[in-house]
């Protein structure tokens, strides 16, 4: 059969890495949180990326994580995983990702280089041609694409998506209305729902849900109402929940990893508050501010409202 290709749509779940007091990688805790974004819905799982702190990860733990993500899913949704940095460990857990069952990977941008579009486009298309899996490439920090980069790219049929954490709206808009349906369109900023109505319009139809992880409910009706363009939904969840986790997200450095946890263990999901160097467990005051939100949250959207909303 001809492989779909084909970026995935809606919400996507992106599992943390949950690691012991001891530092190990917890297998069933992962399994657990891996279960649970099925069980709400989420349409793709994205294992051992940003929020799984994939550059942290050694070579056995990331086979582990892809290991269960696979196993878990059982073809349910597609299985992404998360490959870039250093382009020699890219191209070899491509084909790890490849040859245990993934439906495709998340390009992370090179380590610390900037280098030229060219350079940029060679990069990312290599990664892509070296399996036969699906690639969604991620301009964030060092990356930002041209329209040359991806006129390149678009030549290269693995490379199905392009996942956005610039926030740049004019850039976005240029590539968007070039490119057209020629890749999906993935919003990555971090706690994508903030930006996600400024997105849609251009054309973006998934966007991946750091909160779905312990709130996927809200997430949900919110996503909703953005394409309903009920904008009193949508100003509602902003002003009780999303702005309000947002704010918190940024006191520190790391939170958009280590917020998700502490989100987790307070919604009853306990996966434990070790993160690993140079992310930082969320400071006392912040985590009991975390619970007050998420109290306030569960009070105006409780979890049977969910139906209601679709």
């Amino acid at each position: 059969m001809e492989k779909i290709r084909k970026a995935p749509k809606g919400i996507l779940g992106f599992p943390v890495a949950p690691f012991t007091e001891n530092n190990k990688l917890d297998e069933q805790k992962l399994a657990q949180n891996i279960k649970f974004l099925l069980d709400e819905g989420l349409e793709a799982i994205f294992v051992a990326c940003a929020a799984g702190e994939y550059p942290s990860l050694t070579k056995e733990e990331y086979e582990t994580m892809v290991d269960v993500a696979v196993s878990v899913t059982n073809k349910k949704v597609p299985v992404y995983t998360g490959v870039g940095g250093n382009i020699q460990t890219s191209l070899e857990l491509a084909k790890i990702s490849e040859d245990k069952g993934a439906d495709g990977y998340l390009i992370l941008p090179p380590y610390l280089v900037t280098g030229e579009q060219a350079g940029m486009a060679s990069y990312f298309k290599t990664i892509a041609e070296s399996t036969d899996l699906n690639a969604i490439v991620y301009q964030r920090d060092n990356v930002a694409f041209s329209i040359s980069t991806l006129e390149a790219l678009a030549d290269v049929p693995q490379v199905v998506g392009v996942k956005d954490g610039l926030g740049n709206i004019e850039l976005n808009t240029l590539l968007t209305q070039t490119f057209k349906n020629r890749f999906g369109w993935l919003n990555g900023m971090p706690l994508a729902e903030v930006t996600m109505p400024a997105y849609v319009p251009l054309g973006f139809d998934s966007y991946s849900s750091a909160i779905s992880n312990y709130i996927p409910h809200i997430s949900r009706i919110f996503y909703q109402a953005v394409l309903k363009n009920d904008q009193v939904t949508v100003g509602d969840i902003y002003q009780h929940v999303i702005l309000p986790i947002n704010n918190i997200r940024r006191k520190r450095n790391g939170y958009a990893v280590s917020l998700i946890k502490a989100g987790m263990e307070i919604m009853g999901m306990p996966v434990g508050q070790t993160v690993r160097m140079p992310i930082l467990p969320v400071e006392k005051e912040h985590y009991a501010e975390m619970e007050r939100i998420l109290e306030n949250a569960l009070n105006r959207y409780p979890k049977e409202l969910v139906t209601q909303s679709l």
